[in-house]
C-alpha cells in the first residue's frame, strides 16, 4: 500500500459500486462471524475478509425496502442495486441466500445446499440467471430486511481499483450452512471477533471487526446497526513520511 501510495501520480481511478456481507451465527451466549482469506491471484490476495464484491447490472431487486436509499445515502437504483449485490455476492460465495417464500414474508429458507439449489448457485455465478429470475421462479422474496447496514468505505485514490463498499451485517439462517463454494479463497472460517488479532485484514475489515467486537451478542449487534452510519462514506488517506514509511488516517 505505501509503495503503490508513493508511486501514484495523475488522476484517480473511478469508483465501483460494492458491497460485502458479515456473516454471524451463534456460538454459545456470545456469536462468531464468517471470514475468508483470499487466494494470492485475487485482489488483495492473502488477507481475511468478508464475502462481497462488485456490483452488477442484473443486480436490481424488484421488491424490497423503501428507506434503503436514505439509509446507504445514494439513490434508489443505486441502493437497490447495492442491496441486491449484497445478496448475490453472499449466495455465490457461501451458498447461504437470504430469501423466503412469497407466502409466508417471516419466513426464511433453510437447506439451500442440495444439487437443485448448487445448479442455480452455478448459474447465477455464470451469468445465466439472475437472482431475481431465480427467486421468482421458485416462488421466493428476497429477504433484505435481514440485512442490516454497518459502515461505508472508499478505496484510496492511489489504489489502481477502487470501490464504493457498504458493509452489511446478518445472521445465518437456521438450517443453512456457509460454506467455500467460490474457488476465490484459500481457507474460510467461523472465528470469534476477539480471536482474529493473528488474521491480516485491510484497514475497513479490521475496523469493522473491532467495531462489531463490542456486541455482545448478535441482538446487540442487530440493535447497535440501527445507530450506524452507512451513508456517509469513509475514505482512509495515507500520509507519506520522509523516511520512507506511512501514516494512515482514518476519518
Amino acid at each position: 500500500m505505501v509503495e503503490r501510495a508513493r508511486a501514484f501520480t495523475g488522476t484517480p481511478a473511478a469508483v465501483r459500486d460494492a458491497a460485502t456481507v458479515v456473516l454471524l451465527r451463534p456460538s454459545g451466549p456470545a456469536f462468531e462471524l464468517y471470514v475468508v482469506r483470499r487466494a494470492t491471484t485475487m485482489a488483495f490476495g492473502g488477507l481475511y475478509a468478508f464475502p462481497g464484491g462488485g456490483v452488477d447490472p442484473t443486480d436490481r431487486p424488484e421488491t424490497i425496502r423503501t428507506d434503503w436509499p436514505t439509509r446507504l445515502g445514494v439513490p434508489p437504483d443505486r441502493a437497490h442495486a447495492v442491496v441486491g449485490a449484497a445478496v448475490r455476492e453472499l449466495f455465490e460465495e457461501t451458498g447461504v441466500l437470504l430469501a423466503g417464500p412469497i407466502q409466508q414474508p417471516d419466513r426464511t429458507l433453510s437447506d439451500v445446499g442440495t444439487a437443485d439449489w448448487e445448479a442455480d448457485r452455478a448459474a447465477v455465478v455464470a451469468r445465466e440467471l439472475t437472482l431475481t429470475d431465480l427467486l421468482g421462479r421458485r416462488g421466493l422474496r428476497l429477504r433484505d430486511d435481514l440485512l442490516f447496514p454497518w459502515a461505508r468505505w472508499i478505496t484510496p485514490e492511489f489504489e489502481p481499483k477502487r470501490y464504493d463498499t457498504w458493509f452489511f451485517v446478518s445472521l445465518l439462517p437456521e438450517g443453512q450452512a456457509a460454506r467455500d463454494v467460490s474457488g476465490e479463497a484459500t481457507e474460510a472460517t467461523w472465528v470469534a471477533p476477539t480471536d482474529t488479532a493473528g488474521l491480516v485484514m485491510l484497514p475497513p475489515t479490521r475496523r469493522t471487526v473491532d467495531s462489531i467486537a463490542a456486541y455482545g451478542t448478535m441482538a446487540d449487534v442487530v440493535a447497535g446497526a440501527s445507530r450506524r452510519d452507512a451513508a456517509t462514506p469513509v475514505m482512509p488517506r495515507v500520509e507519506l513520511t520522509g523516511d520512507g514509511g506511512a501514516l494512515l488516517h482514518i476519518p
